[in-house]
């Protein structure tokens, strides 16, 4: 998400300086050419919200209580911080929750300053609008929409996924609370794809937790899927690209896989990717639902699950691109309203 609005922010505006709060921001820096700020040190926040012309909070899932309340305290605190500071503060391209009674109470009272907001779901929209009835919040979609599709330059062919991989299935999912209920049917999903006759390989978006979890359900494979490499962006876009399908528990993957119209099984682990298949019309069901704590076995359902994505491949990719205008519309507002207000 910063690698895709850091692009985007300066095409539209190039003598901008972006500086972004990070944990690493040596490494930021180096890897998107902008000023980074470290996140912990809270009077170097201060001095660079004072310097701003803009604060902009997100994109992503950053007003939520269902990680902790302290993480929602940070980041409800940056928006207060911009608010005392006489500085307009945008909330951009979030999702809102989930969001528990104090959570509700923290945004009411932090973010009250907001200047403008825009949300990726209806649920948020409602949310923010319920929490915040005095900020005007549209509703827009993810900055990933916004992926470009031109052909890569990068050859896979060394992570074995030349011709001979087609056709490719792809996987990315990652370690929730959850996970080890979840670990047979994902098995089974990529057996039965295997048996279809897809090169199945896993592909850890979020770097070594990524992995580590892909590589618990590999062990519980009868097939043989393969591990690959944490990718670049572009290295990621092109796998993705170049699958027939995918099962995604990340919501990125879900959503450059529907970038890119290859149909999908989606893993909600977290309301907001209920969220995009809702907006999708999405007509598969999910291959497992963590958030139904009597899902996870149903090994079975899972393989009629996987034939139904191979074998309507066609009619699901016609679905995806006829989305696909709409939704980047909807993504590209977000920086409308940044322009709107560095304007």
């Amino acid at each position: 998400m910063l690698e895709l609005t850091v692009r985007e922010l300066r095409r539209r505006h190039p003598e901008l300086a972006i500086d972004v709060l990070s944990a690493t921001p040596e490494e930021t820096s180096r890897a998107y050419g902008v000023e980074a700020t470290p996140r912990a040190d809270l009077g170097a926040v201060r001095a660079a919200i004072a310097k701003a012309d803009l604060v902009v909070s997100g994109g992503g899932g950053l007003l939520q209580n269902a990680t902790s309340s302290r993480s929602l305290l940070y980041y409800a605190g940056i928006l207060r911080a911009a608010r005392r500071a006489g500085k307009p503060s945008m909330i951009f391209a979030q999702s809102i929750g989930p969001l528990d009674p104090l959570g509700k109470f923290i945004v009411r009272k932090m973010c009250a300053g907001v200047t403008r907001a825009t949300v990726r779901d209806e649920a948020s929209l409602a949310l923010l609008g319920q929490l915040l009835p005095k900020v005007p919040v549209e509703r827009t979609a993810d900055v990933a929409w916004m992926l470009e599709t031109r052909a890569s330059g990068d050859d896979l062919s060394a992570e074995g996924l030349g011709p001979e991989a087609d056709p490719l299935a792809i996987v990315c999912i990652r370690r929730i609370p959850a996970f080890e209920r979840g670990i047979k049917m994902m098995a089974a999903a990529a057996d039965r794809l295997a048996e279809r006759g897809a090169h199945v390989a896993f592909l850890p978006l979020g770097g070594a937790s990524d992995a580590d979890a892909s590589t618990a359900i590999i062990r519980a494979c009868a097939s043989t899927p393969v591990l690959l490499p944490s990718f670049t962006l572009e290295k990621a876009v092109h796998a993705i690209g170049r699958a027939r399908v995918l099962i995604g528990m990340r919501l990125h993957a879900l959503i450059i896989a529907a970038r890119l119209g290859v149909p999908f099984l989606a893993i909600p682990y977290d309301p907001k990717v209920v969220a995009l298949c809702g907006e999708l019309a999405w007509p598969l069901a999910p291959l497992w639902d963590p958030l139904k704590r009597a899902s996870g076995s149903d090994t079975q359902a899972a393989r009629v699950l996987v034939d139904r994505l191979w074998d309507e491949h066609g009619a699901l990719h016609a679905l995806l691109a006829s989305q696909v205008n709409r939704m980047r519309t909807l993504a590209q507002r977000n920086f409308d309203v940044v322009d709107e207000l560095l304007a």
